[in-house]
């Protein structure tokens, strides 16, 4: 019998993009739910199953920074703003690359996520809103 690292075995396991579905729709909607999230109008949990522990994160210390910078709770009113121009590519089996545009009324972001394809479904393990 083999030692298997516990890790390793317990860990997300890696999945061929052939396995998955479209992640357009899931990059437009992660896309969404970020800005929402950084702008106080949505909580990280709602996402929680889309993304890996490590993004979950980086996605609750970014929250809460801004938070402490409104100086407020939790908002009630969504502050409008467009999800545009989505472009994801492939640069490995079960990975894809996205980029998105995000406009308001006063300034127009970018935000990237990588998605990889563990235990059947496609997870964000990075997401950078710049």
């Amino acid at each position: 019998m083999t030692s298997v690292d516990a890790e390793e075995f317990f860990d997300f396991q890696p999945c061929s993009s052939a396995e998955l579905p479209d992640p357009v729709p899931l990059l437009e909607n992660l896309t969404a739910c970020v800005v929402e999230i950084l702008l106080g109008v949505r909580d990280v949990q709602q996402i929680a199953r889309w993304v890996t522990e490590a993004t979950y994160d980086q996605l609750t210390q970014r929250a809460l920074a801004a938070r402490r910078r409104r100086g407020r709770q939790l908002s009630r009113t969504v502050p409008g703003f467009e999800v545009s121009s989505v472009r994801a590519c492939h640069p490995a089996d079960g990975v894809v690359e996205g980029a998105a545009v995000v406009r308001s009324a006063g300034r127009t972001r970018a935000v990237a996520i990588r998605l990889e394809g563990l235990d059947g479904k496609w997870r964000a393990t990075s997401v950078n809103v710049l």
